[in-house]
């Protein structure tokens, strides 16, 4: 979106030159830091240290054989202006290699600024290094690239493939930023710039300036605003806080009728659906994007006219005067979930084809993100059928090269790859397809229906082993190269929908059920008559986290208090509140897998049966299991609906509401989403126990014929001799019928 607007204000205030990096790297289990020129000094304690990590190198960069090259992309913030950089690398480097011709080549966008060499006394540990970088070679987006050079002999018949030819790039190696903010014009055509920005790989971090006491239409604008953030921020994840007056220090969404602006803000005139990007009086350099109108429904409109309408706006603000939102959505079309009523080629996964090759003997993996509705289901246990076409630098001999079939880092099946054949050299090209298990070819591999969830990861990995025969024999001056054919598809449409609820493992990874219309159309949010902050923040944060999951604007949310539930019959519902605040726990008590009392900080289990267990494995009997109140606690409950059925309730409560941002914060770690599931969750110190407490219930629909069928598989003597009874009826009826059809020749 913002792709057009390189920083070029960078090459104005940098400066002219940038002292070599130190070339001694002092020991120790860890070498210590080299320390920089003088003229060059680190960056102090506020500049911002962005590990490789967070750019998205989240397991150890590996640097294998004569010549490799990894790479990492950093972004810089268009409204902020680097003025010194350093890498911090921390790396390890085989002892084998001859040291003085084995280095580390360290380039910005291709342009060499620094080499590391390599030296006896630090193999095999973990060295760290700063480097400086020249800020002028830093733009919008940066690729620093990581070339390793080795040798481990001066012979000239090195084996490119020989296991003494390594090094590692740790995760923990960081890019180190000094910078300063620069003012931005007052300018709609930058959103969504600066609240979010697409270079920035940090948490959104932006508040929401809200009336004192915001009624459900304000709140409506406030979360479609949120979930449109939230979509943006995608895998960075958002947080959005929720306060009264204007921050400090910091950018901010600012949502109210002309009314209800803070004091700092008065436009000169709101005669309607209003955007405008204002100067943030508290915080010089920030901005302010306020969404207003004269009444309600003028907010309403201004906020669809920001998430659906950004691409025309200009200037410092514009009046809305129509916005049309289009019809609801469908069920299952989220736009970042594979369509499951169709086949879905490789070319729809990914943002370029050259994502689908690889080079190298030992390549990563060709990374394809899968993320489907978390209720399909193969009543028949089929598995999902993957069509897959692919082409690669065939070996003259056979050996041990291999395509592997994973998802979420399972092995599904690994094929070795066929050697060239005679006619390859008559101009043929060789596109082979998967072999069955039978040795002849087929097109098509199923992978286990069992190991795919909602989020789910699809990937192929090449390996393809050196054609060296012998010392100084076949050595390849060329790298080898694979490609997966982007016609190559995945199809899900074989699948129903059909779940056995409540699952918070289902809400905690794609929102489920609520974002089974992308557009929340039959989602209610149900919130205290008078809302914490702490609450609000949760409301807009997990509407951030539904346009995440489903990549839209949360646009036909219903915002609902407790006593106009009656406004939200037949829909799911996101409940949020502690004990004191949400007189619907006491209603529901009786439905309630767990329930907090509000009045001793307590909780109290739902009676359940002895089949259930307690996260301990201790069986219980019938009735409670009381839970002591000592420390406080937030929880994540799912439940159905109490006199509804087949519709779902997802709770998200603590002790009190200074708790609730311990739920919110789970919901960032990925180790902490992956153990939420059956229908409690309770978050305490960072931890997460989860257990099944309360009674299931089934949601969707299956083939009339399915249970039949399930109930005959399970019992195949009954199945036997019904085929036997079938087959003689079948056996009799054509008697019967050549019979008479004999008798009829014979003019009996």
């Amino acid at each position: 979106m913002l792709g057009n607007l390189p920083v070029h204000a960078q090459s104005l205030t940098a400066p002219a030159a940038i002292a070599a990096p130190a070339s001694a790297v002092r020991g120790g289990k860890e070498a210590a830091v080299t320390a920089p020129p003088a003229s060059m000094a680190l960056p102090d304690a506020s500049a911002q240290h962005i590990s490789f990590a967070a750019l998205g190198a989240w397991q150890p960069l590996g640097l294998l054989g004569l010549d490799d090259t990894q790479t990492v992309n950093l972004g810089v913030r268009l409204d902020h202006v680097v003025s010194s950089a350093w890498l911090r690398l921390r790396f390890s480097y085989s002892p084998a290699l001859v040291f003085p011709l084995s280095h580390v080549r360290i380039t910005l966008n291709g342009e060499v600024i620094a080499t590391v060499p390599f030296d006896r006394e630090h193999a095999g540990q973990m060295v760290t290094k700063d480097i400086p970088l020249d800020p002028r070679f830093l733009t919008d987006y940066t690729q620093i690239g990581l070339n390793l050079v080795a040798h481990y002999t001066l012979d000239h018949c090195e084996d490119p493939d020989s296991s003494a030819l390594w090094a590692r790039i740790s995760p923990t190696s960081e890019v180190i930023l000094q910078s300063a903010l620069i003012r931005l014009p007052n300018d709609l055509a930058l959103l969504p710039a600066p609240f979010f920005d697409r270079r920035d790989v940090g948490r959104v971090d932006l508040p929401f300036v809200l009336p004192a006491a915001p009624d459900n239409a304000t709140l409506r604008s406030a979360a479609i605003v949120a979930s449109w953030f939230g979509a943006l921020a995608d895998y960075r994840g958002a947080r959005f806080e929720a306060v009264s007056s204007l921050p400090a220090n910091r950018h901010a969404v600012v949502i109210g009728t002309r009314g209800q602006l803070p004091p700092e803000i008065r436009p000169a005139s709101v005669d309607g659906p209003t955007l405008m990007v204002e100067d943030n009086p508290n915080a010089p350099g920030q901005k302010l994007l306020v969404v207003t109108g004269r009444d309600a429904a003028d907010v309403d409109q201004a906020a669809f006219a920001l998430v659906l309408g950004k691409a025309a706006m200009s200037g410092p603000a514009v009046r809305v005067s129509h916005v049309d939102i289009g019809q609801p959505r469908k069920a299952y079309d989220a736009p970042r979930w594979l369509p499951v009523d169709r086949k879905v080629t490789f070319h729809e996964l990914v943002d370029n084809p050259q994502q689908l090759q690889v080079r190298g003997s030992a390549p990563d993996a060709i990374r394809l993100s899968l993320r489907v509705p978390a209720d399909i289901f193969s009543w028949s246990g089929a598995g999902v059928p993957l069509e897959l076409r692919y082409r690669y630098t065939a070996p003259t001999v056979q050996n041990n090269s291999a395509l592997a079939v994973e998802i979420n880092d399972q092995l599904v099946k690994s094929y070795r790859l066929a050697p060239a054949k005679a006619d390859d050299a008559q101009g043929h090209l060789q596109v082979p397809l998967l072999s069955s298990p039978g040795g002849g070819t087929a097109n098509a591999l199923e992978i286990p229906a069992f190991r795919v969830g909602s989020a789910n990861q699809l990937q192929l990995r090449f390996r393809l082993d050196s054609q060296k025969t012998g010392l100084c024999q076949s050595v390849a001056s060329n790298p080898v190269q694979a490609a997966v054919d982007p016609d190559s598809s995945i199809d899900f449409s074989r699948f129903v929908h059909y779940a056995e609820m409540p699952n918070l493992a289902y809400f905690s990874n794609s929102g489920f059920p609520f974002t089974r219309y992308a557009d929340l159309a039959q989602t209610a949010v149900v919130i205290p008559e008078r809302p914490s902050p702490k609450e609000l923040e949760s409301l807009l944060t997990m509407l951030g986290h539904m346009g995440q999951w489903t990549g839209l604007p949360s646009l036909r949310v219903q915002i609902v208090r407790p006593s106009q539930l009656a406004t939200a019959a037949d829909k799911d519902l996101l409940v949020i509140g502690t004990g004191n605040s949400m007189p619907l726990f006491a209603r529901w008590r009786t439905s309630l897998p767990l329930a907090i009392d509000a009045a001793n900080g307590g909780a109290q289990a739902a009676p359940y049966s002895v089949r259930e267990h307690w996260r301990d494995g201790t069986r219980l009997h019938e009735g409670g299991a009381h839970l002591d109140g000592d420390g406080a606690f937030a929880a994540l409950i799912g439940f159905e609906v109490p006199g509804n059925l087949h519709r779902s309730v997802v709770a998200l409560t603590a002790t009190d509401d200074a708790h609730l941002p311990t739920l919110l914060d789970a919901f960032d770690k990925a180790d902490s989403v992956g153990r939420v599931q059956g229908d409690v969750a309770v978050v305490r110190a960072g931890s997460v126990e989860s257990m099944r407490v309360g009674p299931t219930y089934l949601v969707g629909e299956l083939p009339w014929y399915a249970p039949l069928w399930r109930y005959a598989v399970q019992h195949p003597l009954l199945l036997g001799t019904l085929g036997v009874i079938a087959g003689l009826l079948l056996a009799i009826s054509a008697f019967a019928g050549l019979q008479a059809l004999a008798e009829r020749r014979r003019g009996i």
